[in-house]
């Protein structure tokens, strides 16, 4: 005789398994079958494996009615990573899925990649690799951060451990989050600001909201009363890029760091932050922030987790409510 069936799980995060640890085999020995697909989560593509899913580890890619629908057995996703906006968790409620996801798993990972922005920007770092290897071996004055004024827009927990990493450079610190109360013990070590705040006193301003909204646009650039340096590892809709890009041009912007853009396309269809003429001040990096091993094991087992919980009778700990 046949043993039971085997519990169907889609996996479309592209780092799922790409740390330390194989949760996939995990999840093969405990019974389930995982099958794999593109992050893309284009419908066509995943139309001939949904019907029979019972779990979805996802990724960034889109999950929408649409998606729904194509999963009668579906109950659980598992959304590798923290944003769940590109996922109709109401749709999914309406339908008895529970959608889960990974807060704090490589927030980190996150909070180190953006100093490693700030640092890079603030002393040229990239533009100065391509100059040497042209042969090119004349410098630039830079400044230090100890000398600096840095705004960090957004209080949860990347902003909060940036704060933190930042602290050994002892740069004077404004943070700014209308959700976090003013008697927030991070007020103890920073300086409470609205967001219009930071671009009329911060040399550096770093984004870590959660997006849904432009934050940095014609309007906050004009506001600014010195050239900055921008860093966003967060969400790309939080700024204006066609206005940061011609706020550079004009030298309201002094340099930019992303691991987002908001259109990534190259040739004429590229963000204008990619124009050739903003090279040397523009750095971008493609979605590195939570790559480390640490970072995506720490997503793989908390999703991993909350998976078999919900497919095994149990209360997820992660779950996200519509």
């Amino acid at each position: 005789m046949s043993g039971p069936a085997r519990r169907r799980v889609l996996v479309t995060s592209r780092s799922f398994g790409g740390g330390g640890t194989d949760f996939a085999a995990e999840l093969d020995a405990a019974g389930y079958e995982v099958v794999r697909a593109s992050p893309a989560h284009a419908l066509d593509d995943l139309e001939p494996l949904l019907p029979g899913v019972d779990g979805w580890i996802a990724g960034t890619g889109p999950i929408t009615a649409a998606h729904l629908d194509l999963a009668p057995d579906l109950r659980v996703i598992a959304r590798y990573g923290v944003g769940v906006d590109k996922v109709d968790v109401a749709a999914a409620a309406a339908r008895g899925i529970v959608v889960t996801n990974t807060p704090g798993a490589n927030s980190s990972a996150v909070a180190e990649h953006t100093v490693a922005l700030v640092l890079a920007a603030l002393r040229g770092v990239p533009a100065a690799d391509r100059r040497v290897r042209d042969g090119d071996w004349s410098g630039w004055q830079a400044r230090e951060l100890s000398a600096l004024t840095v705004g960090v827009l957004g209080l949860g927990r990347i902003g909060r451990l940036v704060i933190e990493r930042l602290s050994g450079f002892r740069p004077r610190v404004l943070g700014a989050d209308p959700w976090v109360p003013a008697d927030d013990p991070i007020f103890e070590t920073v300086e409470r600001a609205a967001a219009d705040d930071l671009a009329r006193s911060c040399d550096v301003v770093t984004l870590h909201a959660p997006g849904g909204q432009t934050v940095v646009d014609d309007a906050w650039l004009a506001a600014s009363d010195r050239p900055v340096l921008l860093v966003n590892t967060a969400r790309a809709d939080l700024i204006d890029e066609d206005a940061v890009a011609a706020a550079m041009r004009s030298g309201r912007v002094w340099a930019y760091a992303a691991d987002t853009l908001a259109t990534e396309n190259h040739g004429d269809g590229a963000s204008p932050l990619l124009a050739p003429d903003l090279a040397d001040r523009v750095i971008v990096t493609p979605h590195l922030a939570a790559q480390t091993r640490e970072g995506v094991d720490g997503m793989g087992g908390m999703a991993t987790a909350d998976l078999r919980a919900v497919l095994e009778g149990r209360q997820p700990r992660h779950p996200v409510v519509p």
